[in-house]
């Protein structure tokens, strides 16, 4: 599967259409995306760990970023299902580092799966989810 979009290009984009989103794109490549969540105390829960829907709107993010990379820049490509579990607390004050991995890239939908790493820690994930996201119909794949 070849990469329709560069690292560069959906930050960019990224930046434009959700310019409210702190997660950052740090890189593409043939299978996977990586995107970078800095934690403040904006995203922690009671208990100093970092909350749930944060993890979660980084694995969705993730997700859309390597769904991207492949496709294009298909504004219109929304999540369908999302699917996550949190392993372990993520390391206090580490930026949230998540991995997007395709399965399968279909005609109408995608399949991906994301693990969510604590900066300094790529051994053992905090999280893990499956995300499927929606192609819409009027986008034809070359």
């Amino acid at each position: 599967m070849t990469i329709q979009v560069t690292a560069y290009e959906l930050q960019s984009f990224m930046r434009t259409e959700f310019p409210q989103a702190t997660i950052t794109v740090e890189q593409v490549s043939e299978q996977e995306a990586w995107v970078r969540q800095p934690v403040d105390e904006s995203h922690l829960r009671p208990g100093g760990t970092v909350s749930g829907p944060t993890m979660m709107a980084t694995a969705d993010t993730a997700a859309y970023v390597v769904v991207l990379a492949h496709i294009g820049i298909v504004p219109l490509a929304v999540t369908s299902n999302l699917n996550i579990n949190f392993l372990r607390k993520p390391e206090s004050g580490k930026a949230l580092l998540a991995r997007g991995t395709l399965l399968h890239l279909g005609r109408r939908s995608v399949l991906t799966e994301v693990n969510i790493y604590s900066e300094g820690h790529l051994q053992k994930p905090v999280a893990h989810a499956v995300v499927t996201y929606a192609i819409p119909s009027s986008h034809s794949q070359a």
